[in-house]
């Protein structure tokens, strides 16, 4: 194997590596990404076969406790009420994310001055609008051009039919008055860029064997690639190392078989999601960087942000979509910017869902007490197969200093790298907004003529969105890279994934996360006559 330096080193295969490798690749520049998953083979993905729910709970499950690939590593996430999500493979946590692609709003920039809390970005979201919109042509994006509650945008593909539930959804709406509109995806709802159109085949999340859903293992990774990137696979990065001069001089990581290698570069690009950026900083301590690399501020690892995501559900009398079809289609920004005689700042998304499989649907009524044994069981199961009505409340999350990952002074992983640890309380003001949104939804649902009405607070609470523990800003002590991603302390280490994120919004935040990738890279082409010294 080859370990000439190269120019630029990306650490992480998912949202914002591959966004960040496209885009360098025009440079000519010999650009290398370490992965430390595989590739994932369409024909292996859960529903090409019947017991694609089960397998949701096994090899596809969201947590990576839970999972227990020989890719993953575990997280101690015992103090945190929220869990972790991800997935270690080529493509990142967009092989399972639901693909819903909300952006966030020009106020989530600017919340310090707005709402006198946490901070403002150094950045706009104007300045991200041409990267966001390149984003949607690269990922494929469906979606209704036109939407009041959100900055105008231009989806090139139509959006996700309503169905029966999102029909059902809307009507209730009305009822209320409130805002509405089909929501963007990166789900193909026509061919694309040689992608199949969607035909249903359930629930999105354990990876789609159609294609019809981006993941970047089909969507960035093919061009890099043809631009002559190279992508090294099962390649678990334990430390960025430094040199005299205290630049990144590299990364030392471990292949399939447990063999140490030392791959040089002149760049290095972090793209390891908002745990595992922090967990590799803090492992690549030294004697110059006692406190972990690029942590001179002490910000590394702090300020994670979540995304607190309550579910509200019930069923309806008229049989409706069920677990076909991707499982959201609708939101609301009704509730999303502040209002304080609400008694919080920001606000929330409420997503509409279409319903679930039989297999969950039965074991999640049985684990809420709603699915009784016995004479009544069938009649009762009946009722509730493709009948459910749900919404989910993507609540706003402010940055706390108190919520962060550290490394687990006993956990490790199977090649001995400390496992991340996290810490994590939800806020007063979200836990205000948590409880407005329940609220919001239980009427929404009565509007609708739903019964058995039921929530839950934090059981559900694997959303996967892992923000804020390496913040931009222009402030050296108060943030770990500064406004186009280079870190304070190393000048030629970058990081591009949600860490950077200073405020996370009401949504889900991919699209914006590989917005600020593209946004950083092209800020790094315009300096690469300086990118180096």
């Amino acid at each position: 194997m080859n370990h000439d330096k190269v120019d630029v080193l990306i650490v992480g295969s998912g949202a914002s590596g591959a966004a960040v490798a496209w885009s360098l690749a025009e440079t000519k520049m010999r650009i290398l990404c370490l992965e430390q998953g595989d590739w994932m083979k369409p024909t292996d993905f859960p529903s090409n076969g019947r017991d694609w729910e089960a397998r949701r709970y096994t090899d596809f499950e969201i947590s990576p406790n839970r999972r227990g690939r020989d890719t993953d590593y575990p997280v101690n996430d015992d103090a945190s009420p929220m869990k972790v999500a991800n997935f270690n493979g080529v493509g990142g946590g967009t092989i399972i994310y639901t693909a819903h692609w909300p952006r966030l709003h020009p106020s989530d920039f600017k919340v310090k001055s707005l709402d006198g809390v946490a901070d403002d970005w150094p950045i706009d979201y104007w300045t991200l609008e041409k990267f966001y919109a390149e984003n949607d042509r690269m990922m494929g994006v469906s979606g209704l051009a036109g939407d009041p509650g959100v900055p105008p945008r231009d989806p090139p593909m139509p959006p996700i039919p309503l169905g029966r539930t999102g029909t059902h959804y809307g009507k209730a709406m009305n009822r209320l008055g409130w805002h509405w509109w089909p929501s963007d995806t990166t789900i193909a709802t026509t061919e694309y860029e040689g992608r199949a159109p969607c035909i249903n085949l359930g629930h999105c999340t354990p990876g789609c064997a159609q294609g019809a859903k981006a993941s970047t293992d089909i969507t960035y990774w093919p061009l890099a690639i043809r631009s002559g990137v190279e992508l090294r696979p099962r390649a678990r990065v334990r430390e960025i190392t430094t040199d005299a001069e205290g630049m990144a001089a590299g990364a030392v990581y471990y292949d399939a078989e447990g063999r140490e290698h030392f791959q040089p570069a002149e760049v290095v690009i972090l793209a390891c999601n908002g745990v595992g950026t922090p967990r590799l900083l803090l492992n690549s301590a030294s004697g110059k960087f006692p406190n972990g690399l690029a942590n001179s501020s002490g910000m590394v690892g702090r300020n994670l942000m979540m995304h607190p995501w309550p579910m509200v559900s019930g069923y309806v009398e008229e049989t409706l979509d069920g677990g076909r079809a991707p499982i959201t289609n609708m939101w609301s920004k009704e509730f999303y910017e502040t209002d304080r005689s609400r008694g919080f700042v920001r606000g929330y998304t409420l997503q509409f869902n279409r319903g679930t499989g039989p297999v969950t649907q039965a074991v999640g009524a049985m684990a809420a007490g709603q699915l009784p044994w016995g004479r009544d069981h069938h009649r009762v199961y009946r009722e509730m197969l493709d009948h459910r009505v749900g919404i989910g409340i993507a609540c706003d999350d402010l940055p706390e200093a108190h919520n962060r990952v550290t490394l687990d002074p006993v956990l490790k992983d199977s090649n001995g790298i400390p496992a991340p640890k996290i810490d994590y309380t939800i806020g007063d003001n979200t836990r205000r907004m948590m409880e407005h949104g329940i609220a919001r939804a239980e009427e929404i649902l009565a509007a609708a003529g739903a019964r058995r009405i039921f929530c839950s607070r934090t059981a559900l609470n694997y959303p996967g969105h892992l923000l804020g523990t390496a913040r931009m800003g222009t402030d050296p002590e108060r943030s770990v890279v500064n406004e186009w991603g280079r870190s304070h302390d190393v000048r030629n280490l970058f990081i591009v994934d949600g860490s950077v994120f200073v405020t996370g919004g009401g949504v889900n935040p991919t699209s914006t996360i590989q917005a600020v990738a593209l946004y950083i890279a092209d800020q790094m082409k315009q300096r690469l006559a300086t990118l180096f010294d």
